[in-house]
């Protein structure tokens, strides 16, 4: 997990375990070399794993795998649609064998429309109206709705693997379940992923502990949104609090690599 554009994002979610309170959304600069980029975020890791190299608990094959990463989740802290090279960061990850993956808050729609397809697309929406809008992400940007409702139109036209990704605040956006399926349906991706509030990090200072659902709870929202959608529960995973929707089961929803 790595990110091209730390400190800057277009949203001060509520939600975030990030110190999103400093974001900024002025001139990104100076902007750094994709390859420059991937070759520090591996020499990091490699740093930060040492220390497990003489651990008498580590499994010397995956630490010696983990040495490689081959699997690059670009959605760290920041928001990666901000980084102006964020397309030859894509494709050079695809030459050197590597597989992308995506999380967007969708507040720069242009961005989308032009992106080169990564391995999977996550796009967040975490409010089922305008009026929750403004108080859960914060946004940058005062026409951050409308921004949001452009990408979901722009998702529907995209080929590849496109997913919805809902953060249920018990307490906040737990409502309207016919207002989530239509947003869903906007975007008509290939996967729904429905997930509990985790009461970590920076979001601590701004949620409490009340805000984070029980699995059982998000899956019956999500079950909710099943009877106003194309959308229906097709896999759960109770310790991530997470419910996988999709309109029909698919031979390649498990990536095989």
């Amino acid at each position: 997990q790595m990110t091209p554009s730390v400190g800057f994002c277009c949203n001060n979610c509520v939600y975030c375990w990030r110190t999103v309170e400093y974001s900024a959304k002025n001139k990104f600069e100076p902007v750094d070399d994709p390859k420059e980029i991937v070759e520090g975020s591996v020499k990091e890791q490699r740093r930060l794993l040492t220390g497990l190299k003489g651990y008498e608990g580590t499994n010397q094959e995956k630490f010696l795998e983990a040495q490689d990463p081959q699997h690059f989740a670009i959605s760290l802290s920041g928001e990666p649609t901000m980084y102006p090279k964020l397309n030859e960061l894509i494709r050079f990850l695809h030459s050197e064998g590597k597989t992308t993956f995506i999380v967007t808050n969708g507040m720069l729609p242009e961005v989308i429309d032009t992106l080169e397809m990564p391995t999977q697309l996550y796009l967040s929406i975490n409010s089922p109206n305008k009026d929750l809008f403004e108080p859960i992400h914060k946004p940058l940007f005062k026409d951050g709705w409308d921004r949001l409702n452009r990408t979901l139109d722009i998702f529907n036209g995209l080929k590849g693997r496109t997913t919805i990704r809902v953060t249920l605040i018990k307490g906040m956006n737990m409502i309207e379940p016919e207002n989530w399926a239509r947003l869903i349906e906007k975007a008509s991706p290939m996967f729904v992923e429905v997930k509990g509030y985790m009461f970590v990090g920076s979001s601590r200072q701004r949620l409490s502990l009340e805000n984070m659902p029980y699995h059982e709870e998000v899956k019956e929202f999500s079950e909710k949104i099943a009877e106003h959608s194309s959308y229906k529960i097709i896999d759960e995973k109770p310790e991530s609090r997470v419910v996988l929707m999709m309109k029909k089961d698919r031979k390649d929803r498990v990536m095989q690599f």
